[in-house]
């Protein structure tokens, strides 16, 4: 089959999504497939703050093709970038044809791919996937309409886990019957207990002080800010710990600059940015994982803890409920709820049977449920069942201009 996969971000961004990506592409790849990604990248001084930018290295059999998303950043005209996206589509398919479309995001990859689809008479598929889900559509008419647009008309719809399916079908007013199931997924293969700690008492087993460790993007709806207040708390109860956070983000400088607020820049170390090869080590080097997230499309860093062997503290959160629960392989607390948070903190420090026992029933589902060769194959499976159906055609593909948010800030969306 030969498959156009359209990305939101890819490598050397720091995203969720570039690590889906990069995961995918080795499945199609494994499988026979011929793949083409057109991913696009930002290059200009702010982007590259929050995300790391530059275009999409070499993936091993796929041709990559790296568009600079110019429209988002001159003043978040993503309309330029899904014209770019179209035409650069539609070379590629005059060259040697396609036979599917797969965008990555809803808005603008997804609606890019949908009209590119229409006009190029194949059918596409659409992975909704964070952002696109949670917030696009709330932050004006015209990305609403684009949003129901793709989710209605696209031969298939995919969604990381139940409730962030729900949470979609609540804000958008869409069929829930429109969504495919495909959970997110970990390399279990790359991603595993450090050397040594899989033995029957190294899970669980915590240096002194225990280390704590954020990693990701560092953004206050991740719970950045959230998580430094609860270790001033811990502080404050004379609680002993060391605490790393790991990533770059739109609040990076909030984040240091709340740390000197709160006297824990002894207590606190700011590592950067964290290349997809450098991640396991990064997991193996700390003792308890914390992700206080508000939300979440299926989050890549829980399972990469999860399968690396750390017990984790996060929230019961959209994208994380599905695949921990409080007391049997997590630590739950309400997003936002910084109290809480120390508390769980403050228990997940002093207790090594807890911790033991929480990192190996996570290890243990990861393993069974959440693997990437499975999962690739369950896409794959949706690829073969759309493929010769009709393109979409029954919407209307001319949106309306509308003030937008994310116009003055486009890293948001």
């Amino acid at each position: 089959m030969r498959i156009l996969f359209c990305s939101r971000r890819y490598f050397p961004a720091v995203s969720g999504m570039s690590v889906y990506a990069a995961n995918l592409l080795h499945e199609l790849v494994a499988a026979g497939h011929d793949v083409t990604m057109v991913s696009q990248y930002r290059a200009d001084e702010a982007g590259t703050r929050i995300y790391g930018g530059g275009p999409p290295p070499p993936v091993p059999g796929v041709r990559v093709i790296g568009r600079r998303s110019c429209g988002e950043e001159a003043g978040g005209d993503f309309e330029r970038d899904i014209d770019d996206m179209r035409e650069v589509i539609r070379a590629e398919h005059a060259r040697q044809p396609f036979d599917l479309l797969h965008a990555q995001y809803g808005y603008p990859n997804g609606w890019s791919v949908l009209l590119a689809a229409r006009e190029l008479g194949l059918p596409c598929v659409v992975s909704i996937q964070g952002g696109d889900g949670h917030w696009v559509g709330s932050c004006c008419e015209m990305h609403r309409l684009a949003m129901v647009r793709v989710i209605e008309q696209a031969n298939a719809v995919l969604i990381g886990c139940e409730s962030f399916a729900g949470e979609v079908v609540d804000r958008l007013g869409v069929a829930r019957s429109r969504f495919t199931i495909v959970p997110g997924a970990v390399d279990v293969g790359r991603f595993k207990p450090e050397p040594g700690r899989e033995a029957a008492d190294g899970l669980g087993r915590a240096a002194d002080p225990v280390r704590l460790l954020y990693h990701g993007r560092v953004d206050r709806r991740k719970g950045a800010l959230d998580f430094i207040e609860a270790l001033a708390r811990l502080r404050d109860e004379a609680v002993r710990f060391a605490a790393t956070i790991s990533g770059i983000g739109p609040d990076l400088d909030a984040s240091r600059a709340l740390v000197a607020e709160r006297g824990l820049s002894q207590a606190v170390r700011f590592t950067g940015a964290a290349e997809y090869d450098r991640a396991p080590a990064a997991y193996h080097e700390q003792d308890v994982f914390v992700s206080p997230t508000y939300m979440e499309g299926f989050s890549n860093t829980v399972l990469e803890a999860m399968a690396s062997g750390l017990p984790i503290v996060s929230c019961h959160a959209v994208g994380v409920m599905d695949c921990l629960r409080d007391g049997e392989n997590g630590l739950l607390v309400q997003p936002g709820d910084v109290p809480a948070l120390a508390a769980a903190l403050r228990r997940m420090i002093g207790d090594p049977a807890l911790r033991r026992r929480l990192a190996q029933a996570a290890l243990a589902e990861c393993r069974a449920t959440y693997g990437w060769e499975p999962v690739g194959r369950q896409i794959m499976q949706v690829y073969a069942g759309v493929l010769g159906t009709p393109p979409p055609d029954g919407f209307d593909p001319m949106l309306p201009r509308s003030p937008c948010r994310y116009r003055d800030a486009p890293h948001l969306l």
